[in-house]
C-alpha cells in the first residue's frame, strides 16, 4: 500500500491531477478544498472516496483513498479542555489498521501553536495510537526547539517512541532529528530556506512493513506548491 501527504498549497482541484501517476492507494492532503461544497465536476468525481475536515470550504484536510479502500472516520474528540486544536482526522483503513492525518495550525495560540497543537492531541489520545500511522504537515522541527517548553518536537517525537511510534524517514534514512538531508518545505519557495516539516510516523510493528519512503523534488513540484509530497510503501498482507 502506498500513502502520500502533500500540503497542495490550496487550489487542490487543480492540482490532483499530478498525483495521479504516483498511483497512490491513499492521499492525505493538506490546504485542500472540500468536494462536497466545490463547483468542480472533474474534482468532485475524483473525489469519490474521502474524508474531509475544515473551517473553510475552500482550505481544509482531506484524506483521499482508491475506490476499493474502506474509510471510517474514528470519533476522537479535538477538544482539549476549554479550546480545540487543529487539524487532525482519524480514520481506520480496511479495519486493518488507523491513520491519523495531520496538519497542525498556530490556531490563535501564543504558546501551544503547532507542534504545541499536537503535543495536546497527543495527550488525548496517547492510549489509542495502536496499530497506526500518523502522517501530513506538522509544521516543525526540532531545530526550532525552545528550552523552556515540554512539548517541543523532540519531546514530542520522544513522548511518541515511548508507545512504540518512530518516524519512517528517519528510520529508513538513519538520519537524526534535526539533520534531515531531504528538505519537504521551502519558504516562499526560497532554495536557501528550506526545511523538513512533513513527517510519517508509524507503530513500530507497521514499520517493519516498509518498503520505501521518497521525499519528491523541489524542482519538480515548485509550481505548484511550497511542500514537496512524501510517499511512504508498505506491505500489509500479514496486519
Amino acid at each position: 500500500m502506498k500513502i502520500l501527504s502533500w500540503n497542495c498549497n490550496g487550489a487542490f482541484r487543480n492540482k490532483f491531477k499530478f498525483l495521479e501517476s504516483l498511483n497512490a492507494d491513499i492521499l492525505v492532503i493538506q490546504e485542500c478544498e472540500n468536494p462536497a461544497e466545490s463547483k468542480d465536476a472533474n474534482y468532485k468525481s475524483w473525489a469519490s472516496n474521502y474524508l474531509w475536515i475544515g473551517d473553510s470550504k475552500n482550505k481544509g484536510l482531506g484524506v483521499f483513498a482508491k475506490k476499493d479502500i474502506l474509510l471510517e472516520k474514528l470519533d476522537w474528540s479535538d477538544q482539549y479542555q476549554d479550546h480545540k486544536v487543529k487539524y487532525f482526522l482519524p480514520c481506520q483503513i480496511n479495519g486493518q489498521f488507523n491513520l491519523c492525518a495531520v496538519w497542525t495550525h498556530k490556531n490563535n495560540s501564543p504558546t501551544f501553536g503547532y507542534i504545541g497543537q499536537f503535543w495536546k492531541y497527543l495527550q488525548l489520545h496517547k492510549q489509542k495510537l495502536t496499530d497506526i500511522i500518523i502522517l501530513g504537515d506538522f509544521n516543525s522541527n526540532s531545530r526550532w526547539d525552545s528550552w523552556d517548553r515540554w512539548w517541543n518536537h523532540s519531546n514530542v517525537v520522544d513522548e511518541l517512541s515511548e508507545i512504540g511510534i518512530e518516524s519512517t524517514y528517519h528510520s529508513f534514512y538513519d538520519e537524526k532529528q534535526g539533520q534531515e538531508k531531504q528538505p519537504t518545505f521551502y519558504l516562499h519557495r526560497n532554495l536557501d530556506k528550506s526545511y523538513h516539516i512533513d513527517y510519517c510516523f508509524a507503530s513500530n510493528h507497521i514499520i517493519s512493513k516498509m518498503q520505501n519512503i521518497t521525499v519528491g523534488e523541489f524542482k519538480d513540484w515548485k509550481q505548484l506548491s511550497d511542500h514537496n509530497p512524501i510517499i511512504v510503501t508498505f506491505e500489509f498482507e500479514e496486519i
